[in-house]
């Protein structure tokens, strides 16, 4: 399972992780480079954090 997340969702993207899978996630930065970021699962802002397992 994977979740993108802006800095306003963050803590829901982590939170919501833990309540579907029941495991402590991985949080690492997405490399921003020529704005081909994915978007936010939670809105339409590019993601800063992608939220995942080990």
């Amino acid at each position: 399972m994977e979740k993108y997340s802006c800095e306003n969702h963050i803590n829901q993207a982590l939170d919501m992780f833990v309540a579907e899978t029941g495991e402590f996630p991985i949080m690492d930065k997405v490399n921003n480079e020529e704005n081909l970021s994915p978007k936010c699962s939670y809105c339409e802002e590019l993601a800063i954090y992608l939220v995942s397992r080990k």
